[in-house]
């Protein structure tokens, strides 16, 4: 081209990789270029959307030379639902994405030099969540969010769902329609219904939520027989209260409607109390993968002090108090700790102590009582580890970390400030959590660039741990 790329240009464009969102990626006149729904390899004729100072946005108008990556969505809400981001490619192309996103982001933000050993795929990418959170609008219409927005797509059914929870949201959006119960609008802040929310084990329960825009609901007695007539595995509802006017899905009070307001799943042989508010897996079947690997991560003989941070309700604590010779779990949510004591009583766990506190807290408390871990387990959330935290672990100076991230980026950023303390990257590893989505779930090894490498033990190698485990 002769001039400065406009919007509204179209040109041919090699497609060679792809963005942390899934996009494809090209490079006209040395400027990046984002085309969502390429694949790599593919020759489009692509139009551009948007032209920033330093990259450009486009859409694909014609595939000039497709990829033998590329397949049919077989989802017809995949042009409108911002959930998926891979249905248009081959699963094993999702993985070679995943695992180059984790790669670029550990080496060319993190400073490391390691390469991801590989991303550990889903024997079954379909149907995996035990969770769905669906928001509701006036219409009603109740599914998901259209991509970059929060404009409500009616979907019937998702293909990363429960049938169950599919079935529970159309009865409750039946029982909106039938008895003229509105959905909550955030324009006008009013409205009753904001979101259904379900959740389900392995062995068919479901608990179904309704959080509304107030404390009560009319016709609660024909939503609970709804609803139970849905689904024979129901085991209850529970009615949420969202007076906020924000985007947090969940409230601070809940009633029960009928039934129970938990249920209970296994997970690496342990059993899990979870209600509403439990932070949990999703996806259970690769979380027992996951949490396998960590272990293998962690190097423990049966003589190691463990320290677990955010461990929420204790899923990661139970796992590594099999090999360990202690673990403390720390959490700054009361709920959660008192959740995670009860989870070990009820396995039989007997090496495990939680602590309600953060990061910095815990530390000083184990250190008041003479307690210096050998491994320390971090699961943060999106936003990863504040600095102070970092500092604070390298000042208890464990013989190794183990960091489980689900954003690459914000890992990366964490280990270029383990780096800059004499921490590095020895092994990294992706398990595939969310199949068909852009997320992807991280864990590394980092040990101390001087001192002893092997005292965390090494990586057992009897049997699984978890069993199940593929």
């Amino acid at each position: 081209m002769d001039k400065r790329p406009q919007q509204g240009d179209t040109f041919p464009l090699t497609i060679d990789g792809y963005a942390s969102d899934g996009s494809g990626v090209g490079r006209l006149e040395g400027m990046v270029v984002f085309v969502p729904g390429a694949l790599r390899g593919e020759v489009c004729q692509v139009q551009l959307t948007h032209v920033g100072r330093s990259a450009l946005w486009g859409r694909v108008k014609t595939i000039l030379t497709p990829s033998p990556a590329r397949i049919p969505p077989d989802c017809p809400y995949d042009a409108q639902c911002g959930g998926c981001r891979f249905r248009h490619m081959d699963y094993a192309e999702e993985l070679q994405a995943k695992r180059a996103r984790v790669e670029d982001a550990l080496c060319r933000i993190g400073g490391a030099s390691v390469r991801v050993e590989a991303v550990l795929g889903a024997g079954c990418p379909a149907r995996y969540r035990n969770k769905a959170q669906f928001p509701a609008a006036p219409g009603p219409k109740i599914g998901f969010y259209r991509e970059h927005s929060h404009q409500v797509v009616d979907v019937a059914d998702c293909l990363l769902q429960s049938p169950a929870a599919a079935r529970l949201r159309a009865a409750v959006k039946d029982w909106m329609r039938r008895y003229r119960v509105s959905a909550y609008d955030e324009r006008t802040r009013k409205g009753l219904v904001r979101h259904v929310y379900v959740r389900t084990s392995r062995s068919g329960a479901a608990l179904c939520c309704v959080l509304v825009n107030g404390k009560t609901l009319p016709r609660e007695q024909e939503l609970t027989a709804a609803l139970r007539c849905a689904e024979p595995g129901l085991t209850g509802v529970v009615l949420g209260v969202n007076e906020t006017h924000s985007n947090v899905i969940l409230g601070t009070d809940y009633r029960t409607l009928w039934g129970e307001d938990f249920l209970y799943d296994t997970l690496c042989g342990f059993t899990f109390k979870l209600s509403v508010p439990s932070f949990y897996q999703v996806n259970p079947d690769q979380a027992e993968v996951l949490y396998d690997r960590v272990l293998e991560l962690a190097g423990l003989t049966g003589e190691q002090t463990v320290l677990d941070l955010y461990c929420g309700i204790g899923t990661i604590s139970l796992v590594l108090a099999r090999r360990a010779k202690l673990v403390y779990g720390a959490e700054v949510v009361r709920p959660a700790i008192e959740d995670a004591v009860e989870n070990a009583r009820r396995n039989g766990v007997g090496n495990a102590r939680f602590l309600c506190a953060d990061a910095g807290e815990a530390a000083l408390r184990l250190e008041a009582e003479g307690v210096r871990p050998d491994v320390i387990c971090v699961d943060p959330p999106r936003k990863g580890l504040a600095p102070a935290v970092v500092d604070t672990i390298v000042r208890m100076a464990p013989r190794r970390v183990v960091y489980v991230s689900c954003d690459p980026g914000t890992l990366a950023r964490d280990i270029a400030r383990f780096r800059e303390q004499g921490w590095s990257v020895r092994r990294a590893l992706a398990v595939d959590m969310f199949p068909r989505t852009a997320h992807v779930e991280t864990a590394v090894l980092l040990l101390p660039d001087a001192g002893p490498q092997g005292d965390g033990g090494e990586p057992y190698a009897g049997e699984p741990p978890c069993p199940a485990v593929r």
